[in-house]
């Protein structure tokens, strides 16, 4: 593979990006509708952030936002938390999906594309999807669902999901969905919170060759849901069977045509309701809005993610991940999507690719995780199809190290275009990301997005470049949340993100912006390891020891010693098949990090184990593990059906009952 190290610049714009691309198009507009001119993306930020109202105003403009009532203002109240965007405007985001859909699918081609290892492919046409968004709404009308009311769904990522959510949506109400790989209890502890109304449920699914058959788990959400007046059963598993006693079967649901129909509600009435990733606590039930997330979602595919007419979105999720929303969303902008339900390492880890060639996708998106995996397993994407229509490939979840573009440069094609966003589920969209009108830089996210006024705070609140800081943002968001449920006073909102620097949101990552522009990611504030006053990030960690290649995975925790100590850093490795822990792999450890980070952060101890923990979304889980290695009973230390392996928590009950009553430092063997 070409040698490539971190900063190194592996792909440039072309000559022709502007007159190309569809960033370059909104500046074209802006000069020609609004006589303005940029010369650089970074100065279009800088605009896009000072004259915040300009910018959003010329991004409803731009895509004809459709609204029964003109908005009165577009920034009422610039505080946070409390912004008011556009006040007095009325619309509906669910028909702003269908009238892309219409656009997109103008010869009669589907505009969703679903892929599953349950059942046969399925895909729906622009008037197919319209169709069954309006029967949809007629059955939630006719159980008595209206402006307000919850509707969740225990659904996997199939297009009766969407259909769902856009009748929902068309009429008002407010949706909120886990994945039916999320356990009982966890899906409980998220939906009970929000107090639904109606629930679709799946009776099973196939992940990989395995059978997962969810009745049992159905019967008992059901039962913890006291607030339910229907339950419409969708028969996936097993469509021959009938609906369970006591719900409604899907095609019975569907029984009704209907218009459809679009219900205009203010610009902050409630769209969906989000979820924390709930690995400590109940998940933070996060409420997102018509305007907010429809302006976000526009500005964020058609600007950055350069998604629009003729193109094909695959990127695979669950319906517990942010993810899922942003798909949806990409059809408002008339791009195709392509929807996945399996395992998507089975029956190797080259399954993802082979859908993207069998559905000529021309933007492909993963985890970083994902793209891990693929280079360490060698994969050859082109080897398993013709993937040659991929223009724009996306990685998120967790920073992408350097070895993670050169793999794709290498291995899916030098003319792609590379973008490791980072962002999250509390604005349902990105902070820092790409634009085709800058380079790529190996292991940094190229730029700031645009009208997201994000800057890195030192300890004293100061904006830092350069250097190490809190990732935060200074000016207000159209997508920030507009509460969490059942948070009247706000408390728990303001403490959450506006306690470390009052009025300026805090997101908890640490973030190194650059004197050319890009940024990086390094980690969650609260998984630092701090030894003696030398600061790191994990993921700075992770790309050091990863890149040893007897090491496939690793995770790291800092156990801090409160009596003013360094404390004791713990490494715990997935290793190669064939490769041993012995005193020359923990001596060539050692040293990578005391050459490339510093002497303070080699590790006290190195254990081997079988897995990294990890939530659905692919996330480490540092912080639940310190917390079982400190004392903590597991139980309250993760929300184990958050997770997509719970099992690999038992190593490290096992270690932390092996370290109570023995010394600190002293190794066990794991």
């Amino acid at each position: 593979m070409t040698s490539v190290k971190q900063g190194d610049v592996v792909w440039s714009p072309p000559a022709d990006a502007r007159g190309r691309s569809r960033i370059g198009r909104y500046l074209q507009w802006l000069q020609s509708e609004r006589g303005l001119s940029f010369a650089s993306y970074q100065s279009l930020w800088e605009w896009s952030t000072a004259e915040l109202e300009d910018f959003w105003v010329s991004v409803w403009d731009y895509f004809e936002v459709v609204s029964s009532t003109p908005y009165e203002s577009v920034l009422q109240d610039p505080s946070m938390p409390g912004a008011k965007w556009f006040t007095g405007s009325r619309l509906n985001f669910a028909e702003h999906v269908l009238r892309g859909a219409h656009r997109a699918g103008t010869s009669g081609e589907p505009v969703i594309l679903s892929r599953s290892q349950t059942r046969e492919p399925m895909d729906l046409t622009a008037s197919e999807l319209e169709g069954q968004v309006g029967s949809a709404r007629a059955g939630l009308l006719r159980l008595g669902v209206g402006p307000g009311d919850r509707v969740a769904a225990y659904l996997p990522n199939v297009p009766e999901a969407i259909v769902a959510f856009l009748a929902c949506a068309s009429l008002g109400a407010v949706w909120s969905s886990c994945p039916p790989e999320f356990g009982t209890q966890s899906a409980i502890d998220r939906l009970a919170q929000i107090e639904p109304t109606v629930l679709f449920a799946v009776d099973g699914y196939r992940y990989g060759a395995k059978e997962v058959d969810r009745a049992v788990a159905v019967s008992e959400i059901r039962a913890q849901l006291p607030t339910l007046r229907a339950t419409v059963s969708l028969g996936y598993l097993r469509p021959e069977q009938a609906p369970p006693v006591g719900t409604i079967g899907w095609s019975e649901f569907m029984a009704e045509d209907g218009p459809p129909v679009f219900d205009h509600v203010p610009f902050d009435h409630p769209l969906y309701i989000l979820y924390s990733s709930g690995t400590t606590g109940l998940p933070k039930p996060i409420v997102h809005g018509h305007g907010g997330i429809l302006l976000e979602h526009l500005k964020s595919h058609s600007f950055h993610q350069e998604l629009g007419p003729g193109d094909t979105m695959f990127f695979f999720t669950t319906t517990g991940w942010m993810i899922w929303n942003w798909i949806v969303s990409a059809i408002a902008v008339e791009s195709k999507v392509v929807l996945y339900d399996g395992n998507p390492g089975f029956p190797d880890v080259g399954q993802l690719w082979r859908v993207a060639a069998e559905t000529h996708a021309t933007f492909f998106g993963g985890s970083a995780a994902f793209f891990t995996a693929c280079r360490n397993e060698r994969v050859q994407p082109h080897a398993l199809g013709n993937i040659s229509a991929i223009r724009t490939i996306v990685s998120t979840g967790a920073p992408l190290p350097a070895e993670g573009y050169r793999w794709i440069y290498d291995f899916v094609g030098p003319k792609v275009y590379l973008q490791s966003p980072s962002g999250g589920t509390d604005v349902c969209g990105a902070f820092v990301g790409g634009s085709v009108l800058v380079p790529v830089r190996a292991g940094e996210i190229a730029c700031r997005c645009l009208g997201v006024s994000v800057e890195a705070y030192d300890s004293a609140g100061h904006s830092v470049v350069g250097e190490k800081g809190e990732l935060v943002v200074t000016r207000p968001m159209p997508s920030m949340p507009l509460r969490f449920w059942n948070d009247p006073g706000g408390e728990r909102l303001r403490s959450e993100y506006y306690s470390a620097f009052p009025g300026v949101w805090r997101h908890g990552d640490w973030l190194t912006l650059t004197d050319h522009g890009s940024a990086m990611i390094s980690g969650r504030s609260d998984a630092t390891l701090n030894r003696g006053g030398v600061r790191l990030g994990t993921s700075e960690f992770y790309a050091v020891v990863e890149e040893l290649p007897e090491i496939k995975d690793s995770l790291v925790v800092h156990l801090e010693d409160h009596r003013g100590g360094l404390g004791e850093l713990m490494l715990f490795l997935v290793l190669d098949a064939g490769a041993t822990l012995d005193d020359d792999l923990e001596r060539r450890i050692g040293a990578q990090l005391r050459l490339l980070l510093s002497p303070r952060h080699v590790p006290d101890a190195i254990y081997p184990i079988g897995e990294v923990p990890r939530t659905l979304t692919g996330k480490k889980l540092e912080v639940p593990v310190k917390r079982i290695l400190t004392g903590t009973p597991t139980a309250l230390a993760a929300s184990l059906g958050a997770l997509e392996n719970p099992a690999a928590l038992a190593v490290f009950e096992e270690l932390a009952a092996k370290r109570a009553g023995t010394p600190a430092a002293a190794p066990a063997s794991v």
